[in-house]
C-alpha cells in the first residue's frame, strides 16, 4: 500500500474512533457519569459540569473537598454568557490573542452546579481548541469539567499510561482515542481573573 493511501486510512480509523468516543462520552455524561478523556492540556477526568452529583463524584474520586474547586472546558466563547453574569471585554480579548491553553476564573457564574462554584460564585473556563475535548464541549452542549486524572496531591499524568488503575476503574467510560500518544501535554495553564464589575488580570 502507498505511503499517501495508507495515511490516509489510519486518518479515517482514527476519526472513526474519535466519533465513536465522542458518543459513547455524551451517553455517560447525560445519565451523570464520569468519563476520562484527552483536553488541551493533560488527560482529565470530566463530567456534565451542571450535575451536581456528577461533579461530587469527581471530588469523590480524587479524594478532595470541594473547597478546591474545578474547572470546566467550553468549545466557544459565544457560549460564555450562558454562565457568566457579566463578561469583561478584555477576556475575550485574551482568548482570541492566547498562544496556549487559557482559563480565565470569572465571578458570577450561574447554570452549573453549586458544588463547582468558588467564592463570590466563580468559576475557572477555558475554552478548548484540542479536536477531541473541542468537539466534545460543542456535540454535548454543555460546559464540561476537566481536572487531572490523578487523585489529589499525587502527580498530574503527562500521558495516558501514566494514569493509575484506581482512576482508570473509578470512571464510567475511558476513551479511546489518543491513548498511545506520547508526546508531551501544552504548557501548564495560564489563569486570570476576570471580575464582574471590573477585569483584573
Amino acid at each position: 500500500m502507498a505511503r499517501g493511501l495508507l495515511l490516509r486510512v489510519i486518518k479515517v480509523e482514527f476519526q472513526k474512533l474519535m466519533k465513536d468516543d465522542i458518543q459513547k462520552c455524551i451517553e455517560v455524561l447525560k445519565r451523570g457519569g464520569l468519563i476520562l478523556y484527552p483536553t488541551d492540556t493533560i488527560w482529565g477526568i470530566g463530567c456534565d459540569a451542571t450535575n451536581a452529583a456528577a461533579v461530587k463524584k469527581v471530588y469523590e474520586l480524587k479524594k478532595r473537598t470541594d473547597s478546591k474547586a474545578l474547572i470546566v472546558l467550553l468549545d466557544s466563547d459565544e457560549h460564555l454568557d450562558h454562565y457568566v453574569v457579566d463578561v469583561p471585554e478584555m477576556a475575550t480579548e485574551l482568548i482570541h490573542v492566547a498562544v496556549k491553553p487559557l482559563t480565565i476564573v470569572y465571578e458570577g457564574a450561574f447554570n452549573v452546579a453549586p458544588n463547582l462554584l468558588g467564592d463570590n460564585d466563580s468559576l475557572g473556563i477555558r475554552i478548548s481548541n484540542e479536536q477531541f475535548s473541542h468537539e466534545l464541549c460543542a456535540r454535548f452542549g454543555r460546559p464540561i469539567v476537566s481536572t487531572s486524572a490523578n487523585v489529589s496531591g499525587a502527580p498530574s499524568p503527562k500521558i495516558f499510561a501514566d494514569i493509575t488503575k484506581e482512576i482508570i476503574d473509578g470512571v464510567d467510560y475511558v476513551v479511546k482515542y489518543r491513548q498511545t500518544d506520547i508526546s508531551l501535554p501544552m504548557p501548564p495553564t495560564s489563569y486570570c481573573w476576570a471580575a464582574t464589575a471590573r477585569s483584573k488580570f
